[in-house]
């Protein structure tokens, strides 16, 4: 019995050994493998974030003129504007759908009202909150009561504003590059 098994072993083997439409079955399986490990592989977005500080000169014939200073050890006072850049690329074989990049306000700043900016290659909605992240809607709203009593809905003021959230339209194909960005003012 025990030479019967190890026959019937030995013929496996060799079976599977055997070229099969000029690659061994061994290779076709590993082959199957690597395609099913990059099928399940999820699609990966990798951002970056990059703060700028604002630095308004004038040039010879008295106009303003604004450039953006990045550095690790950017140091902000009250009054000053940093902007915040994400940058986005799809690094995986794979698109990405339903990408939404949603950016906190940081404490001790205040968003610069119209400041939040797009890719335009790329279809976006662009959406706010004002209630730390809770809710987010295209122009945001409060009630201001009156000195008569009356309550009346006005654009929210740019201190009320906690997030910034960009919803992307489409899918991010491989390689892909998306920018964002937006502005806060330091208090």
């Amino acid at each position: 019995m025990k030479r019967m098994s190890a026959i019937g072993l030995g013929a496996a083997i060799v079976l599977l050994t055997v070229p099969f439409a000029g690659k061994p079955v061994f290779a076709n399986i590993w082959d199957a493998g690597v395609t099913i490990a990059e099928n399940l592989q999820k699609p990966h977005m990798q951002l970056d974030l990059v703060g700028e500080k604002q630095i308004v000169t004038k040039n010879n014939g008295g106009k303003e003129q604004v450039t953006w200073e990045a550095d690790s050890k950017l140091v902000v006072r009250p009054g000053d504007v940093v902007r915040y850049s994400l940058n986005g690329k799809n690094d995986s074989k794979r698109p990405v759908k339903n990408l939404v990049l949603t950016q906190p306000i940081p404490q001790g700043t205040q968003y610069v009202l119209k400041s939040a900016q797009a890719d335009s290659q790329v279809a976006m909605q662009l959406t706010y909150s004002i209630d730390g992240g809770r809710n987010f809607v295209a122009n945001p709203t409060v009630q201001v009561t009156l000195a008569n009593g009356k309550v009346e809905t006005r654009p929210a003021p740019a201190e009320a504003y906690t997030h910034v959230r960009w919803h992307v339209d489409q899918s991010i194909i491989p390689t892909q590059m998306v920018k964002v960005a937006y502005q806060v003012k330091v208090r």
